[in-house]
């Protein structure tokens, strides 16, 4: 769920601090949207694991950075 401030990084509730929190927020906000694919140029490739990445619609699974393809 998360919060106003920290977003889906108040899952850790006080602890760490709220810039670490806020900067963990931002990373996971990029990390789970849709990315546009390279094949098809569509808006559904998701993130599979750390740096593995796949297309909902053409199925092409391919790698990428960790946070982003």
């Amino acid at each position: 769920m998360g919060t106003k401030k920290v977003k889906s990084a108040g899952r850790f509730g006080a602890r760490y601090g709220k810039t670490i929190r806020g900067k963990v927020a931002a990373i996971e906000a990029v990390q789970r949207r849709k990315h546009k694919c390279p094949y098809c140029e569509r808006l559904t490739v998701r993130r599979v694991a750390a740096g593995i990445w796949e297309c909902k619609k053409c199925h092409a699974k391919f790698t990428g950075k960790a946070y982003r393809p």
